[in-house]
This record gives structure tokens, C-alpha cells and sequence, in this order.
């Protein structure tokens, strides 16, 4: 699923993968740990966010 809505991509994934500039820039597995906006979008502008 491709999504910018990220409650929508959250709720419904087991997987994030998210991308900045055409490359893959952080994994987020929900199976280990819940999933955060806060997370996501700390990945996708480029900061380094503590897995």
C-alpha cells in the first residue's frame, strides 16, 4: 500500500517502509513495537530517529 495518510498506513501495516529522495531510509516493524506519526516523519525529513 502506498499512502500519505499516515493514521491510515499505521493502522492497516505490519511494515513501514519509508523513503526519502527515491531511497529507503528506515524499516518500522509494528510486530516488535508499535508505531508512532512522530516516527515516521522524523524518518521521512531526514532525522535519525532511535529504533
Amino acid at each position: 500500500m502506498i499512502s500519505s495518510e499516515l493514521p491510515e498506513i499505521i493502522g492497516l501495516s505490519d511494515r513501514i517502509i519509508v523513503m526519502r529522495r527515491g531511497k529507503i531510509e528506515g524499516i518500522l516493524d509494528q510486530h516488535e513495537r508499535g508505531t508512532t506519526e512522530e516516527e515516521v516523519m522524523s524518518i521521512a525529513v531526514g532525522h535519525k530517529y532511535k529504533l
